[in-house]
């Protein structure tokens, strides 16, 4: 809990919200640290170290945690680039099966991940890449900026 928060809200840089996400999300993320298709050099040495038998309750730890409320509720309309991401990521971006949530989700990550999609640099989500891969940086920004205030 130090680095995504005691409280369910990160106070570094670039860490991601992951208190109330899906248990299957999670649990996909972290088998990605642990095999290196998703790159991070603290969260694979966390990954590396859990068992097989620890990854799925310490998924199911954080799923079971609640999301926290909305930083800055944001009240101005969606940028046109977000009709795309409902289709995986649910009406008003709650997340679901396919995809995670992204409402309220911390703007500098989402601006960071985004990014890294777009450039090729995060590997884990072709869907995501060829998406963000069509979305220019500026309008990438904005999107964060709307989702972030969700």
């Amino acid at each position: 809990g130090v680095c995504h928060g005691v409280n369910g809200l990160p106070k570094l840089e670039g860490v991601p919200i992951i208190c109330g996400l899906q248990e299957n999300y999670i649990l996909k993320q972290l088998h990605e640290f642990q095999r290196g298709d998703r790159a991070s050099d603290t969260m694979k040495k966390i990954a590396i170290n859990l068992t097989e038998e620890e990854v799925g309750p310490a998924a199911a730890y954080f799923a079971t945690k609640q999301w926290p409320g909305p930083a800055n509720a944001s009240f101005s309309s969606p940028p046109p680039t977000m009709a795309i991401c409902e289709a995986c990521h649910q009406q008003k971006l709650v997340g679901g099966v396919a995809a995670p949530r992204l409402a309220g989700q911390k703007y500098d990550y989402l601006v960071e991940s985004m990014r890294r999609f777009a450039e090729g640099q995060r590997k884990n989500s072709p869907e995501m890449s060829s998406i963000m891969q069509a979305i220019s940086a500026s309008d990438r920004e904005a999107m964060a900026r709307y989702i972030s205030g969700l």
